[in-house]
């Protein structure tokens, strides 16, 4: 019966692991085809090499679909900065730059279809889940479509001039042409262009990728035990914890160079000062200093939409700035102690000083008392003795403050320590006192005993041996 048991257990097993595998590769469509299937030996470690791999696409993936967003960026740029000079019939210099903005823009979509379906094949590596259906969440569905949407957005005005060129039969026009009466075509492409800047999102994205505390298997390790999600935010904080100098330097002057070249191409078709690169520059720092003085000022919609954006972020950006400056200003907890001890010894001296003027002052007040027909000199020494009667109370004061917020400066792995020590001691005691009791109830069971043989010893002697005797 035991064998037979056992035989049933292994078949049991066999068909257990078959249908596993079986389902593996039915309801799997994500996995390449000739990949190695999952088996139940070893099958820790293969998931670990998988996903490394996978977070390594990752990476790749990110970093190569932010160049091409920037390569779109910058195309946008040039095609933006050189099409007023290109004024002259049957140039094509601009449906060249749009088509390369286009092409980079394909890249940049299936480089983003690509990443999100290496995270869905990872989310189904980290859950242990056989259908890819089950990570598509209505929340990844809107991110992706979100993405799409916002990486898909280029100028294609280029495009419309072209279409109305070819239809028509007149001579051929210049197809950069932003000085043209069609109004609504220069604004539409204008808000094309300055939106290309929203794929700037994919910078936190490649930071939170390539940083050292996602490499780590040791951050990953103690995050995962005190329940830390390894997101941008806490990438960021990490930065400006770390680096909160350069992390904050480095955003305003990337800030402030983009915000002052959308302000240019936001004023360009005006007839301002604005329209200048240098007067913009000028009008995005006073604007994000929250100075304004007045001087120049936006004239468009777009333009009054990105110094109102300037103001909102220059207001964030020096609150942190402060509390940059505030930090490290700040002294540290030894530099504190060296500084209060300091302190102390100071106000301690003073006070034995002024103790020592207070007698002083009261042995020549005494002593004018005893000269008779001197009372200049007698009013003289009461007003000494009133102020340094006066100086001693306030370095007394001044003493006990500062005692005061020493005191409040509590050291947590100090006091954790006094803790442990007292509780080891009160646990030597604890024992201690409990071997004493062991020990004096061993000891009245000694002494139990030596009654109970004295006794038997007394009744023994005193009994008469002999009762015929009697």
């Amino acid at each position: 019966m035991l064998n037979s048991s056992k035989m049933n257990c292994v078949n049991c097993e066999g068909l257990i692991n078959r249908s596993v595998a079986d389902s593996t590769q039915v309801s799997v469509p994500l996995s390449f085809p000739g990949k190695r299937m999952a088996q139940m030996e070893g099958e820790g470690l293969y998931r670990l090499r998988d996903r490394k791999l996978l977070l390594e696409d990752k990476k790749r993936l990110c970093a190569l679909a932010m160049g091409a967003a920037l390569l779109g960026i910058l195309l946008m740029i040039i095609h933006a900065e050189i099409c007023p000079f290109l004024n002259t019939p049957g140039s094509n210099v601009g449906l060249i730059l749009n088509c390369c903005i286009s092409l980079s823009t394909g890249c940049l979509l299936l480089l983003i279809i690509a990443f999100h379906y290496k995270d869905i094949r990872l989310f189904i590596m980290d859950h242990n889940q056989l259908d890819w259906r089950i990570a598509m969440t209505s929340q990844r569905i809107f991110v992706i479509s979100l993405e799409l949407m916002v990486c898909s957005i280029h100028p294609v005005g280029t495009y419309w001039q072209w279409g109305l060129h070819t239809n028509s039969s007149s001579s051929s026009a210049p197809l950069c042409d932003h000085l043209s009466h069609r109004g609504t075509l220069t604004d539409v492409e204008l808000l094309l262009s300055v939106l290309m800047f929203l794929r700037l999102y994919l910078v936190h994205r490649a930071v939170l990728l390539h940083s050292k505390v996602l490499l780590s298997a040791s951050y990953r390790s103690i995050g995962s035990l005190n329940n830390i999600n390894f997101t941008s935010r806490f990438v960021l904080k990490v930065l400006m914890n770390k680096y909160p100098t350069r992390t904050l330097l480095g955003f305003i002057l990337l800030f402030w160079l983009t915000a002052s070249w959308m302000l240019t191409l936001c004023e360009r078709q005006t007839t301002q000062p604005t329209g200048r690169i240098e007067t913009a520059l000028w009008l995005i720092a006073i604007t994000f200093l929250t100075v304004g003085y007045g001087d120049v000022s936006p004239h468009t919609s777009c333009g009054k939409t990105v110094c109102l954006f300037t103001g909102v972020m220059g207001v964030a950006c020096t609150a942190m700035l402060v509390a940059v400056v505030t930090k490290k200003l700040a002294l540290n907890k030894g530099e504190k102690h060296v500084h209060f001890f300091m302190l102390d010894i100071q106000v301690s001296k003073g006070i034995r000083h002024a103790a020592a003027n207070v007698l002083r002052e009261c042995w020549l007040l005494h002593r004018s008392n005893l000269v008779k027909g001197n009372g200049g000199e007698h009013r003289r020494h009461q007003r000494c003795l009133l102020e340094a009667i006066r100086v001693f109370r306030h370095l007394r004061l001044k003493q006990r403050k500062l005692r005061d917020y020493v005191s409040e400066m509590v050291d947590l792995p100090k006091m954790q320590m006094i803790m442990c020590d007292l509780s080891a001691n009160w646990n030597n005691s604890y024992r201690e006192l409990e071997q004493r009791i062991i020990s004096m109830e061993q000891k009245l069971e000694e002494l139990s005993h030596c009654f109970q043989r004295t006794s038997e010893l007394l009744s023994h002697v005193l009994h008469p041996q002999n009762p015929e005797i009697r």
